[in-house]
């Protein structure tokens, strides 16, 4: 009983659960924002492109 109480009264674990949805999050954002700057990106070199032929 005295291991089942101290494993539920330990916090150690959520800090690292914390640090793992922060990460989870930004890496969302940086690979969002990767595909929308090289979807734009390829358009606006497609467009020099076919205005240079």
């Amino acid at each position: 009983m005295k291991y089942l109480r101290h494993f539920f009264s330990d916090e150690q674990g959520q800090d690292i659960a914390e640090y793992a949805v922060m990460l989870a999050v930004i890496l969302v954002l940086v690979v969002g924002t990767i595909r929308l700057v090289g979807t734009n990106a390829n358009n606006a070199f497609s467009t020099v492109s076919s205005s240079l032929q």
